[in-house]
């Protein structure tokens, strides 16, 4: 599959005329507990020729496709990822930490860095807790209910006490997360649950187990009261985001325009604006 991901993906660059800055795998597979039949999240962040950010009109900065029932590729425009980081998208921090990667160029290199001082704890409780209330309320509550979605919510649980508990993004692994936030008491029935999700196809339905939704009732509850209290100010600065945006766009290969002109004149405007940003953060 990863051979065909990665031909997909090349395919993508050619007939959307971009370069593909870093793509990954989302959901249950990166984060470390995907059933037999589970399907394939990609996710990739993408750069357009320098003359694309000059125009006047509006355009769409999402590529999604939905190739088959086992392959989903959606990809960011780099204008859009950059402005999700400064306003702290928990989305895009997993992809930057997923552990299941399919290309990456440069351009990873010179994020890594400045990554952490864009994530805000405030940010990510509430996206996790959401996520977490969310799914326990629409998936958990019947008698009956599917082995994966007991993941969707303990996952986000545990990420927001890590949030609280460390005033970091959490990690991408269920397995880290289990083992640094999981009450002790709890791990044998989550253990013997994530033996099944792993070995049963997706839809497979259980008996509800009531000690996990006791625990889940109780953990969602006090993560509510934490975060109403919780008081960890979060300030982004624009000015290495922007540098970073106009440093892609100078070294980026992707295809250009057949109007040699055109990119000419956008390279010199795009040096400009990169020496000013240089002696603005001097």
């Amino acid at each position: 599959m990863r051979e065909l991901i990665i031909q997909k993906l090349n395919e993508i660059e050619k007939t959307h005329n971009i370069r593909i800055l870093h793509a990954v795998e989302s959901g249950s597979r990166a984060w470390g507990f995907p059933s037999p039949d589970s399907d394939y999240d990609v996710r990739f962040i993408y750069v357009r020729p320098p003359e694309f950010y000059l125009k006047l009109e509006k355009t769409r900065d999402v590529i999604e496709l939905p190739i088959n029932d086992m392959l989903d590729i959606i990809g960011w425009d780099l204008n859009k990822a950059l402005r999700l980081l400064h306003s702290s998208n928990p989305t895009l921090f997993e992809w930057m930490s997923s552990p299941i990667v399919y290309l990456q160029t440069e351009f990873i290199n010179q994020l890594q860095p400045i990554l952490d001082q864009y994530f805000s704890c405030r940010s990510g409780l509430y996206h996790y807790l959401s996520m977490a209330d969310g799914n326990y309320r629409e998936y958990l509550k019947g008698d009956m209910v599917r082995a994966k979605k007991y993941f969707y919510v303990l996952r986000p649980v545990l990420a927001c006490r890590w949030i609280l508990q460390k005033h970091t993004k959490p990690p991408m692994l269920f397995s880290e997360l289990m083992d640094a936030e999981l009450d002790e008491k709890m791990k044998p029935a989550v253990n013997r649950l994530l033996d099944l999700k792993m070995n049963a196809p997706e839809i497979r339905e259980i008996a509800r187990v009531s000690e996990l939704n006791d625990y889940l009732d109780q953990a969602i509850e006090q993560i509510r009261n934490e975060i109403a209290v919780f008081d960890v100010e979060h300030h982004a600065d624009w000015a290495p985001l922007n540098q970073l945006f106009l440093q892609t766009l100078l070294d980026s290969t992707a295809p250009i325009s057949d109007d040699k002109r055109i990119d000419l004149a956008a390279e010199s405007i795009l040096r400009r604006y990169k020496e000013a940003f240089a002696e603005l953060a001097k």
